[in-house]
């Protein structure tokens, strides 16, 4: 039909205005249930949610469609997005479904599908869901009345998902005597993060978690990374660790308070992995937002980075179409495809804690040997996405800025797929200059693409 509902990370806004309503969830459901159901034995969808008070909404008008379209739905509440990607190959699930706007403040909501493997849906067949939601006339075919879904609420999948985290872990190795800040953001994982750090053995200091549907991400979490550091000073802890509320990135600081960004730890890990002999393919899979120090630090290695658009879902294709086993985005999310299938915060968190425990060494150390390349990030609130192509002024702004910086600096315009936002990245060597070209191309974006 030529419209899209989803975005790079599913189908996200503000609760009760279109398309975030519980009629266009009701008919998503009913889609998307159509579109999975095959044959006649029971098809099988796991439902979970972050911590909004609007989940309540968005939980009961998927399930409605979803039965109505004869599939049994298992409601697992509360828990991070990776632990619905997980629940869905556990239980041998045909479809995942995630509520949750992820960062995003409490207002917000969205929706999300995982396939029966555990991995976010294509392009394509969002598309093939989205013309039945969109088409008012579309012949719903329902199946007969002894064929509609149950529902049922299943109790023991925080179990389930702190297992198969432990598991991840090597089995003679505790984290016994470490001191753990851990800042969940009143979100998804504010149970099961704990419980599972603590299980280890972790002396855990607890942020964001006591969440009451309206505080999800407010002044804490990955957004908020100074919350975590001034606590790590202030208790001497080890380590802090930033989630973002659905629980599927990860900021990281460490014993001094520095706070470490998404490139910092792939670096870490790569170079871990890499020494293990693990890193498949020597590759590491990130997006064009990643610093240029990334790219620098695998060639130097003898390894390549691969590039990727914005999007963890476009770091796991191209992991799985180029058999790498890490992947991972600047903001954050961290992809570790020999344990899981998406970006999993609490999961990179304890392979960042297996390395500081094996190692013996503390996190700025370790972290210490990626020097990033000064970066300035400004976002631009646009009315319309206007294709850069077709704004002369912009091209020309962003070739000024490129013949300035020469080779030993990049720019990225890009618009984010979630926001009315367009992101203007400006990188090199030189941190005033930097500074000083992203606020001119930004005002120049301001101007013309407002």
């Amino acid at each position: 039909m030529g419209k899209r509902l989803f975005g790079t990370d599913g189908l996200r806004g503000q609760v009760n205005i279109y398309p975030m309503t519980a009629d266009v969830a009701l008919r998503l459901g009913l889609a998307a249930g159509t579109h999975f159901r095959n044959g006649q034995r029971r098809h099988r969808v796991v439902i979970g949610k972050d911590t909004r008070l609007s989940g309540y909404v968005f939980e009961s008008a998927l399930t409605a469609g979803l039965c109505a379209a004869g599939m049994d739905v298992y409601l697992v509440g509360p828990l991070p997005t990776p632990a619905i990607a997980f629940l869905t190959r556990n239980m041998r699930a045909d479809l995942g479904v995630v509520i949750s706007a992820s960062h995003n403040p409490f207002m917000d909501n969205g929706i999300k599908f995982f396939d029966k493997d555990g991995f976010k849906l294509p392009d394509e067949t969002e598309n093939k869901i989205t013309d039945m939601v969109l088409d008012p006339d579309w012949q719903w075919d329902y199946p007969a009345p002894e064929r509609v879904g149950r529902a049922a609420k299943i109790e023991d999948s925080p179990g389930r998902y702190i297992v198969y985290l432990k598991n991840s872990f090597p089995s003679h190795l505790t984290l016994d005597g470490m001191r753990v800040v851990l800042d969940c953001a009143n979100g998804a994982n504010y149970k099961v993060a704990p419980l599972a750090l603590e299980e280890l053995g972790a002396e855990v200091i607890k942020i964001g978690t006591e969440p009451n549907g309206l505080n999800i991400n407010h002044q804490c979490g990955s957004l908020y990374p100074g919350v975590a550091a001034g606590k790590v000073l202030e208790t001497r802890a080890d380590v802090g660790l930033a989630l973002d509320g659905d629980a599927d990135r990860l900021i990281v600081v460490d014993e001094k308070g520095t706070v470490l960004d998404g490139d910092q730890i792939m670096a870490l890990c790569a170079e871990d992995m890499l020494r293990r002999g693990e890193l498949r393919n020597n590759t590491l899979v990130a997006t064009v937002m990643s610093n240029m120090a990334l790219e620098v630090f695998m060639k130097e290695r003898g390894c390549r980075l691969l590039r990727t658009p914005v999007g963890d879902r476009y770091v796991v294709e191209a992991m799985r179409r180029e058999g790498a086993n890490l992947g991972g985005e600047q903001s954050g999310h961290l992809i570790f495809m020999d344990h899981g299938t998406t970006g999993d915060g609490l999961m990179a968190a304890l392979q960042i804690l297996r390395i500081m425990r094996e190692r013996d060494r503390p996190l700025s150390e370790l972290a210490g040997q990626l020097q990033l390349f000064p970066q300035e990030l400004i976002n631009v609130h646009v009315e319309r996405k206007i294709p850069f192509e077709q704004c002369q002024p912009v091209l020309d702004g962003v070739a000024k800025v490129e013949a300035e910086l020469g080779d030993r600096g990049r720019v990225l315009l890009r618009y984010s797929g979630t926001e009315a936002v367009c992101r203007v990245m400006v990188e090199g060597e030189d941190p005033e200059q930097v500074k000083r070209l992203a606020s001119l191309l930004a005002e120049t974006v301001q101007k013309h693409l407002r």
